[in-house]
């Protein structure tokens, strides 16, 4: 859903992609307002998607982005072995606990993009083959990156959601605002 995203006082680029990167995140996080723990877990689409794990994918995306741009190596270690984890919660994993490492990456993001001298700084691409040899790109790409990755699965968590009980995004802000 399309909520509104307060502007940037003049000037402020970088204030602009964390508001809009907020501004997604919370489109995930109010579709699991109300859910049970098996409720965001269940996948009522022929995708194999739910929403606990679109949740545990967008925190470990967004932290291991981060981990990158700073040149150190992400939390979790994706390959083929556990690729299949990346959208599913595993033993010990909660919505809660999820939703409390990515308050934590969020917070980590935003303390990390505001320290950097410029968003045109840049830093190397991962070695994977899917990334041009040698390549770089700026910390706005990875503004603009984060934004894109959170919008397309805040897209899908309103679909799972509104097909779980017909709650439609709309309905989840007022209940969030109490309405």
């Amino acid at each position: 859903m399309v909520t509104h995203v307060p502007s940037e006082a003049p000037g402020d680029e970088l204030g602009a992609l964390l508001s809009f990167i907020e501004e997604q995140r919370g489109g995930i996080r109010r579709a699991l307002l109300g859910l049970t723990e098996e409720q965001a877990a269940s996948r009522p689409s022929a995708s194999e998607l739910s929403l606990s794990g679109l949740l545990k994918h967008v925190a470990e995306v967004e932290q291991g982005w981060i981990a990158r741009a700073k040149g150190e190596a992400p939390d979790v270690a994706r390959d083929e072995s556990n690729w299949h984890e990346c959208f599913v919660l595993v033993e010990g994993e909660t919505v809660a606990s999820r939703l409390a490492y990515w308050e934590k990456v969020a917070a980590e993001t935003e303390a990390f993009l505001r320290s950097v001298p410029s968003l045109d700084d840049t830093f190397a691409l991962p070695p994977d083959p899917w990334f041009p040899p040698e390549g770089r790109v700026s910390m706005c790409w990875l503004a603009l990156h984060l934004i894109r990755e959170t919008a397309r699965h805040a897209g899908h968590a309103d679909i799972i959601r509104e097909s779980l009980d017909g709650a439609t995004a709309f309905e989840l802000v007022a209940r969030e605002q109490g309405a």
